[in-house]
């Protein structure tokens, strides 16, 4: 992996252009950092569902498994980015225990930079 200024790699670099696209203030760019904070916990979530249930999203194997996909229930978390609201999973069994924010958990924590050394590795999912 190539590192270029401020030692940041290749992969880097495109995130951090990609944040400034559109920002004229640093408020801007934090708050896309706090939508793109939200938006990857939901994606981790969908995929902890997905184990869960042992079916992708909208896949014909769900149909009469014994449990489902319930909608989803809204949720505030608090990081260093401030107040996310993000969107939970349910099923219809109420059996779901997410991982990556628990039930009853609030605060993130050491999340934010696992997920930005993720995104750093070129993981996007």
């Amino acid at each position: 992996m190539k590192t270029r200024k401020h030692g940041l790699s290749e992969k880097e670099m495109e995130l951090v252009q990609y944040l400034m696209a559109d920002c004229k203030s640093t408020g801007d760019v934090q708050e896309k950092l706090k939508r793109l904070f939200a938006g990857t916990i939901e994606q981790m979530l969908e995929a902890e569902m997905e184990e869960h249930l042992g079916y992708e999203k909208h896949s014909a194997e769900g149909n009469n498994s014994g449990n489902s996909r319930n909608g989803y229930g809204k949720k505030t978390i608090t990081s260093d980015y401030g107040d996310c609201e993000i969107a939970v999973p349910r099923d219809r069994n109420g059996e779901f225990r997410p991982q990556v924010i628990e039930k009853r958990q609030t605060r993130t924590d050491e999340i934010e930079q696992k997920i930005m050394a993720m995104y750093a590795k070129g993981m996007s999912q």
